[in-house]
């Protein structure tokens, strides 16, 4: 009887362990596919910085156009 006792409880623990090795997978899995999104996050916002800046810099030549049609508009007289 002791020793039924003993297998039954060795099943037990034998089935908790394989449990506790499936989480363990499966946190392994959800760690890295975290971090994947996570350098994929970084990633795109590195690209809306230079967006940022191209964008800036077409501001820039933009109101350098504006000024340089006010100047040719006051020489010709048409402003």
């Amino acid at each position: 009887m002791t020793e039924l006792v003993e297998n039954l409880m060795l099943e037990h623990l034998k089935r908790f362990q394989a449990g506790q090795e499936r989480l363990e997978r499966k946190l392994d899995e959800v760690t890295r596919r975290l971090s994947n999104l996570e350098s994929g996050q970084a990633s795109i916002i590195g690209h809306l910085g230079h967006l940022a800046s191209a964008d800036a810099q077409q501001q820039v030549s933009a109101d350098g156009f504006d000024k340089r049609l006010e100047r040719i508009e006051r020489r010709l007289e048409l402003a």
